[in-house]
């Protein structure tokens, strides 16, 4: 008896593995990619992830009728990490790769096997022990980075719109931004430095003494009580001084590792201290260039909210791309308090403005 012809699937399946396939494509591209600049268990890691992806890839594939083409392009979220995997390097592309993974869609694909659900939710936290781990090691310069362009933006835009909400010209605001730019700028770099040197004197005092730590191989353990402890429960001798040998032994390992602090996640006093000079200068002339380039008036204020929020979008969906979460809700954050701050200062200098006397 002949077997029955199996049905073709719909158009609107195809289009949908089509893309599944170019997708799960493109994602074992980019940990391979990112695998090329790691080494050690990072390394591993990534290639393991991209050979997941292989074989969802050919679970897709598979489904496809053998006349259908494989796509050559994912969709738009899949070709922004691999993006930014090959222009902007790692942490930024696994914060992307990430939020992927968590908004997988196979969750709602019957046509997807429990086995490939499962792994997207475990790739997920894969991706984000690895980002964590690059984090840490940008954290310290990265946050006075942020902070400092952060405050020079907002703060320089609060104190320029005060001064033109007052009516003094053109002259003054720029004369104020200016000042404003160099104190904060120094006020940051001076508050970084001496915030870092004193957690740097603090993880320093808590270091256990290394004398201390290599004196405990030494102890006598034979005129030791905790050998004494050990022949009270009913060990003989030498038992005793085994057990007691091996318990102090661990001690030593414990204490040699608890020795090592790192201080690799808060920076160097100098590293952070100019990060955050630069960034605060960097962040707090925007505000102050249409006033410089001699627009005058509502036009000047304007274009100052202008370019001020699309830096702060900028700075904040940064944070958001870096920390895996969403880069829009980050970046209009970060515009809600710039322009609230703008806005009181604003009217404080509208009240006492040059005219109001």
């Amino acid at each position: 008896m002949a077997s029955q012809p199996v049905a073709r699937p719909t158009n609107a399946q195809i289009r949908r593995w089509r893309t599944y396939l170019a997708d799960e494509l493109a994602e074992a591209t980019v940990y391979r990619q990112l695998a090329e600049g790691r080494e050690g268990e990072e390394r591993e890691v990534l290639l393991r992830l991209a050979e997941a992806e292989d074989r969802h890839a050919a679970h897709w594939r598979s489904l496809l009728p053998e006349d259908v083409e494989v796509p050559e392009r994912g969709s738009w979220r899949t070709r922004a990490v691999a993006m930014l995997a090959r222009r902007f390097g790692f942490i930024l592309a696994l914060g992307m790769a990430g939020r992927h993974e968590v908004k997988s869609s196979y969750d709602k694909d019957p046509d997807a096997p429990a086995s490939m659900r499962a792994d997207e939710k475990i790739h997920a936290e894969v991706i984000r022990g690895l980002a964590a781990r690059g984090r840490a090691r940008i954290s310290g310069t990265f946050r006075a980075a942020v902070f400092g362009a952060n405050d020079g933006l907002v703060s320089n835009l609060a104190l320029i719109l005060a001064m033109a909400g007052a009516g003094v010209s053109n002259r003054v605001i720029i004369l104020s931004g200016v000042a404003g730019l160099l104190a904060g700028s120094f006020s940051m770099a001076a508050g970084e430095w001496v915030s870092v040197h004193a957690q740097l004197e603090l993880l320093e005092a808590g270091r256990a003494d290394p004398a201390a730590t290599r004196a405990i191989a030494h102890l006598d353990v034979g005129e030791n009580e905790l050998a004494l402890v050990y022949r009270s429960q009913g060990l003989d001798e030498a038992a005793a001084r085994e057990k007691a040998s091996s318990v102090l032994a661990g001690v030593m390992a414990f204490a040699e590792a608890d020795a090592v602090i790192d201080t690799e996640n808060v920076g160097t006093t100098w590293g952070v201290a100019i990060s955050s000079f630069c960034f605060f200068a960097g962040g707090a002339v925007i505000p102050v260039l249409p006033f410089a380039l001699g627009v005058g008036g509502l036009s000047a204020v304007f274009w100052a909210l202008g370019l001020v929020g699309a830096s702060l979008m900028l700075t904040g969906g940064s944070v958001g791309l870096l920390s895996g979460t969403s880069p829009i809700r980050h970046g209009l954050r970060q515009i809600a308090i710039g322009y609230g701050a703008a806005a009181v200062t604003f009217g404080i200098g509208s009240l006492f403005g040059v005219g109001s006397g």
